[in-house]
């Protein structure tokens, strides 16, 4: 019966090991679409770079990367097992595209190539939910639109990393990091000197096992702090 103890110590350790279990369950709950309807209270996070019409209003902030840059590859994973460092350069994939240089279905596929292959924790319909629709995507091409992307900085989620740090070992199931990063996404078209370019922040869950680089389990809905 000693296992109920009363010590404040032990309760507090309870307490931070469930809320690590919380978070990485938050992370699975809310990428199985579970948590889309919960998180859906009117706050429009970034985590979804829905790019602009055809006919985009144009910010004054001039893009950094203008109109005539050459037309970019499709995005291929870094081979890294730095969660954080994977994040940020998912988010810029995520947050990138060129309808000068691919199709739509080409982009989607490539994106998809990002995810892990543990099918059970991949959410592939997060990662569609970020690429332009066909129809959009023709009419942005029209245009030749392209938005290239800045990543500022990459972190993890304050309460990942309290409860990460209180008790490490917790995480070692499925190996899901809760990676927060934020940046900027420059757009331009043809006939635009300038583009325009908007600030974006999104929350990906990264699988980063110790024998394997990491790979992206998906986009959450909503950004964590």
């Amino acid at each position: 019966m000693g296992q109920h103890s009363t010590h404040p110590g032990g309760a507090s350790r309870v307490r931070r090991r469930a809320l690590l279990g919380t978070v990485v369950l938050v992370v699975l709950i809310a990428l199985a679409g579970l948590a889309a309807y919960l998180t859906r209270d009117g706050r429009s996070p970034s985590e979804t770079p829905a790019p602009p019409s055809s006919s985009p209003t144009a910010s004054s902030s001039a893009s950094s990367s203008g109109p005539h840059t050459r037309p970019r590859a499709l995005p291929v994973p870094p081979k890294t097992r730095d969660p954080i460092a994977f994040g940020k350069a998912a988010a810029a994939a995520l947050w990138s595209y060129d309808t000068r240089a691919y199709s739509q279905t080409e982009l989607r596929t490539a994106l998809r190539g990002w995810l892990t292959t543990e099918a059970k924790y991949a959410d592939p319909a997060s990662v569609d939910k970020v690429v332009p629709s066909p129809v959009l995507w023709k009419e942005m091409a029209v245009n030749g639109q392209f938005a290239t992307a800045k990543v500022h900085e990459g972190h993890f989620p304050n309460a990942f990393t309290q409860a990460l740090q209180e008790d490490p070992g917790a995480i070692t199931q499925a190996y899901v990091y809760a990676v927060t990063v934020s940046g900027k996404q420059s757009i331009a078209w043809k006939g635009s000197p300038s583009g325009g370019a908007e600030s974006r922040t999104t929350t990906l869950a990264v699988q980063c096992r110790p024998d394997h680089p990491c790979a992206l389990v998906g986009v959450m809905p909503s950004v964590a702090p």
